[in-house]
């Protein structure tokens, strides 16, 4: 007979204590679905070695059930004897048949009796919201558009004499350098919610995208200026060319000048304001008619035409970068946009925006329910339906 129960490999990391965030979510939602199976988890937590032999239910595995029985009598016989006497452990064959005995019926009704109960369990177990993973569209300069999930390391697209190539997860362009006077041709790279991709433009300029975010540039720098439009949240990290300056043209209406440097530019159209924090080196940040000069460590908040210079820790500021969310200092809704993005979920208040501070940094590796048990911790009250999170208000 084979095994193939989701719930009794939890089980056993649950008594081996090494269950995941996310396997402790769907335990704890078949611990609740009915009171029996707390009260068989209980029993579980009496005896491991039961849980074992759940495990191994399988006829090929037979010899390690029985192993395992041998080495639990084994160590009760020796906990009961007095020291240094020993008694041969085949005087307990009859103990060790009448456990698998016991097994075998129990497993029986397990995989039998219980069938169409433990089918209705499993179907209403919620559904595991993965995180986000590298991923991207590519839009040609005929239009033609290149779902970059699913394609191998190679040759990508060819055009005007530049070369996109996908390579161990990034896409890099090869300018062919023989080629010149050729019509600028534009592509733009597009990261849905719940993706995140890096680039290497024609230059050697890095790209890193953030969930909903898009560049837009030529496939060959050819003229006196290098210039891409931004939206959303992307980190570059310039490459020096003291003759051709860098420009970042963001949401139309700001433009950051570089010569080469490291920065990251947040423009997404549902957050308060544009943000630009320079990590290394120095940009001017253009709005309007006027310019400000940013050092390491100052970030450029534009709203309404007007522009403020704050001090800001750049390690949180790239915190997603480095696949972390950083909760520290930020406003609950601004946590929430940051998750909205990420897990390609819809947040909704019930009865307002609850008053929980949060802190501390979170993987942004774990799956959704992974991070709202995180999040419960610290007193937020929610449920999740489908891809809905509804959060209870204060």
């Amino acid at each position: 007979m084979e095994n193939t129960d989701p719930i009794l490999p939890l089980l056993y990391k649950h008594l081996q204590g090494t269950l995941t965030d996310d396997e402790t979510v769907i335990l704890d939602a078949w611990l609740a679905a009915e009171p029996r199976h707390q009260a068989f988890l209980d029993n579980l937590n009496n005896d491991q070695s039961l849980l074992e032999q759940l495990w191994l239910n399988q006829p090929a595995n037979w010899a390690m059930v029985e192993a395992a029985i041998t080495e639990n009598l084994q160590s009760r016989i020796a906990a009961a004897q007095p020291s240094g006497r020993v008694i041969p452990l085949k005087r307990y064959w009859w103990v060790a048949a009448s456990v698998l005995l016991f097994l075998s019926m129990g497993i029986y009704w397990w995989f039998h009796e219980g069938e169409n109960q433990r089918d209705a369990i499993v179907s209403t177990t919620p559904a595991i919201i993965e995180s986000g993973k590298n991923g991207a569209v590519l839009t040609l300069a005929d239009g033609k558009q290149v779902v970059l999930d699913s394609l191998g390391n190679g040759l990508v697209a060819q055009q005007q004499g530049a070369q996109a190539i996908l390579k161990n997860g990034q896409l890099i362009y090869a300018a062919d350098q023989k080629i010149t006077g050729a019509i600028v041709a534009y592509n733009t790279m597009s990261t849905p919610k719940g993706r995140q991709f890096q680039l290497i433009l024609p230059d050697g300029t890095r790209a890193w995208l953030n969930a909903g975010s898009s560049i837009r540039y030529p496939t060959q720098f050819s003229g006196s200026d290098r210039v891409v439009d931004v939206t959303g949240e992307v980190y570059f990290e310039v490459a020096k060319d003291a003759s051709k300056p860098f420009f970042a043209s963001i949401n139309n209406f700001t433009r950051v000048a570089v010569l080469g440097t490291s920065f990251n530019v947040n423009a997404y159209s549902n957050e308060p304001v544009t943000s630009m924090t320079l990590v290394d080196g120095k940009i001017s940040v253009m709005v309007n008619d006027g310019n400000v000069v940013l050092m390491p460590g100052k970030q450029a908040q534009v709203f309404d035409g007007n522009v403020k210079i704050v001090s800001v820790d750049t390690s949180q500021v790239l915190a997603w970068k480095s696949g972390l969310f950083n909760l520290n200092n930020q406003s609950f809704v601004a946590i929430m946009r940051q998750i909205e993005r990420w897990y390609d979920i819809e947040v909704v208040y019930e009865n307002g925006v609850p008053n929980v501070p949060m802190v501390g940094e979170i993987s942004r590796d774990v799956s959704l329910q992974g991070l709202l048990k995180n999040l419960e911790r610290m007193g937020m009250k929610y449920r999740l339906e489908g891809r809905k999170l509804i959060v209870s208000g204060n």
